[in-house]
């Protein structure tokens, strides 16, 4: 009787997530970039640019802009991460219609920066809801798979002819402030999809390492996973080596100090790498955060 009640309690956790998105986007749009004609990357700068150009109302713009993306996404991705990206575009289009958003400054640095950082929120908080508000991922996908280019380089090159375009257009200044609100808001979307739940995998090979399990699980209370390896193979005694346990466990950002101290403290030579995850589920990890 309890799943049930947990994919409603999901269901309706991202569609909160999704409207906070979304007013966040409202809000970055009306409230900065907008009113002082600036732009940001992805079909969402394609809109502002033919906003400004035929001054075309913003919300009908954006909502006509991301149907062939939506369309797209249909067959790249599947039919229901469609038809969310819909009602979200139609709910963004609503919301640029009728919420009265102030204009909160017309200082170019402050535009550039905080509408990047208000619509970075939007578009990251979106995404974490299940559906986009932006369909520049979803053509850079398409093409992926036509072409030899990564998804970076793809949309890096549509987001270089939309500046290009306002610079030619609107001016320099302005292309070179909107390149700063793009960078703004990617970052953005980078920390609201990874940096909320972003855990770090760590590795640890020592010749102590019965000591530091036992540390690991009993004050740390980190789960642990042990890989059977060699180690020693020095160049100057190349032959000689001995079996080791490698110790595997996931930690967050702000343990990793934590975690280093206490294993160098055991063993100074102990070799220590790291490397990040964006997320993680289950396990004993989770069952912690849960309980705090």
């Amino acid at each position: 009787m309890t799943q049930p009640g947990l994919k409603i309690e999901e269901i309706l956790k991202d569609v909160v997530t999704v409207i906070i998105g979304i007013l966040f986007c409202g809000f970055a749009l009306k409230g900065f970039l907008v009113p002082n004609s600036f732009f940001d990357g992805g079909v969402t700068g394609i809109s502002l640019l033919i906003h400004e150009l035929y001054h075309i109302n913003i919300a009908f713009v954006i909502i006509a802009a991301n149907i062939p993306f939506i369309i797209m996404g249909m067959f790249q991705v599947n039919r229901t991460f469609a038809l969310k990206t819909f009602a979200c575009v139609i709910a963004l289009g609503i919301c640029l219609l009728y919420v009265p958003y102030p204009v909160i400054t017309s200082d170019k640095l402050l535009v550039s920066i905080f509408g990047g950082v208000f619509m970075g929120l939007g578009v990251g908080l979106s995404i974490r809801g299940g559906c986009a508000l932006d369909g520049i991922e979803i053509l850079a996908l398409y093409t992926l798979k036509r072409s030899s280019f990564t998804i970076s380089e793809i949309i890096l090159g549509i987001n270089i002819i939309i500046f290009l375009i306002a610079a030619v257009e609107l001016g320099l200044p302005t292309a070179l402030y909107s390149i700063l609100t793009y960078y703004t808001a990617s970052r953005t979307i980078s920390f609201v999809i990874d940096g909320l739940e972003e855990y770090t995998a760590v590795n640890i090979i020592s010749g102590q390492s019965e000591i530091i399990k036992e540390k690991l699980v009993m004050e740390l209370g980190r789960g642990i996973t042990i890989y059977k390896g060699e180690r020693g193979f020095l160049k100057e005694s190349f032959d000689v080596h001995q079996p080791v346990d490698i110790i595997f466990t996931v930690i967050t950002r702000l343990e990793v100090r934590r975690l280093k101290n206490l294993v160098h403290s055991i063993d100074p030579k102990a070799f220590i790498f790291t490397n990040s995850i964006k997320e993680a589920a289950g396990g004993v990890l989770k069952k912690r955060v849960r309980e705090h």
